[in-house]
């Protein structure tokens, strides 16, 4: 296992307890470098919405507990933010949760010569998801083509 993959289920397992206790939901976490910094990234979420508040809590928490565990060894910033209106599809439960809702997706390779396209969110395994579109017209979009999942969004 990478030491990002090793650092992100050490942190989800830290957080755990902290996110039951408050009956928050734990989106995802990530462990990225950007420009020269490397960022933890804790993304939590409860019904009606996460406040600061909600955010400061278990981040004072969770830092608490990073310098007592000590496991990660290099320099980064901790960030415990809301997953955001655009957050990505990345595990079982966002797919289920967003089924019936509309969806952006962005693809490596074309399909009819788009790499992106918009619809509702129909179904989706292990390989493909399907989007429906207008009257009623699917399509299956193989998994490994998708480079980006997420909510689609109206301002």
């Amino acid at each position: 296992m990478a030491k990002k993959e090793d650092y992100e289920q050490k942190t989800e397992k830290l957080l755990e307890p902290i996110i039951a206790e408050h009956q928050f939901e734990l989106v995802d976490v990530e462990y990225v470098k950007e420009g020269s910094n490397w960022y933890l990234r804790a993304y939590i979420d409860k019904e009606g919405g996460i406040t600061v508040d909600d955010c400061e809590i278990v981040s004072r928490i969770l830092s608490d507990l990073l310098d007592k565990h000590d496991f990660i060894p290099d320099a980064y910033i901790l960030e415990v933010s809301s997953p955001g209106l655009g957050r990505q599809l990345k595990k079982e439960k966002d797919f289920k949760r967003s089924l019936g809702q509309e969806v952006e997706v962005k693809l490596y390779k074309a399909i009819e010569k788009q790499k992106q396209f918009t619809g509702i969110l129909k179904d989706y395994n292990d390989e493909t998801i399907t989007l429906e579109f207008e009257e009623e017209e699917t399509l299956a979009i193989p998994r490994q083509n998708i480079s980006l999942i997420r909510l689609a969004f109206d301002f």
